[in-house]
């Protein structure tokens, strides 16, 4: 026997390891979701029916419990900089130039 302070598995469940319980009651969930996917379709329509946002939130709700969240990642340079520093987007010439624009708003 173990003596008290002393435990079975000293380093203990590894990093990321997932609980049984958790994982079963996961795996029980998507069961549950996936047997019932033509209902569930039934019900979210009638949801939308009447109230098409609260649908959408539904949805998401629910497959919260099927598809893991995904942490938040910040993106950067080296040593820290900022990414997108020298990163710029042109979408054509603006249309508040009208000196420079090679067309007249009330042309089109």
């Amino acid at each position: 026997m173990f003596q008290p302070g002393e435990s079975g598995n000293p380093n203990g469940r590894p990093r990321g390891a997932e609980n049984r319980t958790t994982k079963e009651i996961r795996e029980a969930y998507q069961k549950l979701v996936e047997s019932n996917l033509e209902n569930m379709s039934l019900w979210i329509a009638d949801i939308a029916a009447e109230n098409p946002e609260k649908a959408m939130d539904t949805m998401i709700k629910l497959s919260e419990y099927v598809i893991p969240k995904l942490a938040r990642q910040e993106l950067v340079g080296s040593e820290g900089k900022d990414l997108f520093a020298n990163v710029r987007f042109d979408f054509g010439p603006d249309v508040n130039d009208t000196e420079n624009r090679d067309f007249n708003l009330e042309d089109l």
